[in-house]
C-alpha cells in the first residue's frame, strides 16, 4: 500500500549559488558521505541538488510535518547505481508512525533542473 508520494525539483544554478554563498549549509543538509563520490571526490552541484530534491520529496511523502531534520534522510547509491534512501531519527520516527516499510526513489537532473520522486510504501 502506498502511504505517500513526494516530488520536488531544484534549479541547479540557484542551489549551487546558495551553497557557494553559505558553505556551512551543506553540512546542515547532507551527511558527509552523501557529499562524496566513491572515489572520495566531492559530488557536483547537480548531484547534490537532486539529493536535496529527494529530501524535500521525502518530507512531502510523509505529510510535510514540522521537525524533520535534513540529515535524517540519507540518499545513497547501490553498487549497481540505483539510488536508495536510508532514514534515521526524526524521519524514521515519522515513517514508523505512518507504517512505512520501504522506500522507492528516483533522481534526475537535466537542462538545469534536478528532480526527485519518492514513494513511501507500507
Amino acid at each position: 500500500m502506498i502511504i505517500g508520494v513526494g516530488i520536488d525539483v531544484a534549479e541547479i544554478d540557484r542551489f549551487a549559488a546558495s551553497l557557494r554563498r553559505t558553505p556551512q549549509m551543506a553540512d546542515r543538509l547532507f551527511l558527509e558521505r552523501e557529499m562524496l563520490l566513491p572515489s572520495g571526490e566531492r559530488r557536483g552541484y547537480a548531484s547534490l541538488a537532486a539529493r536535496f530534491a529527494a529530501k524535500e520529496a521525502v518530507a512531502k511523502a510523509l505529510g510535510a510535518p514540522a521537525g524533520l531534520h535534513w540529515t535524517d534522510a540519507e540518499v545513497y547509491v547501490e553498487e549497481s547505481g540505483r539510488p536508495r534512501l536510508r532514514v534515521h531519527g526524526t524521519v524514521a520516527a515519522r515513517a514508523e508512525a505512518l507504517g512505512v516499510r520501504s522506500w522507492h526513489i528516483s533522481l534526475s537532473h537535466d537542462a538545469g533542473v534536478a528532480s526527485a520522486v519518492v514513494i513511501a510504501e507500507g
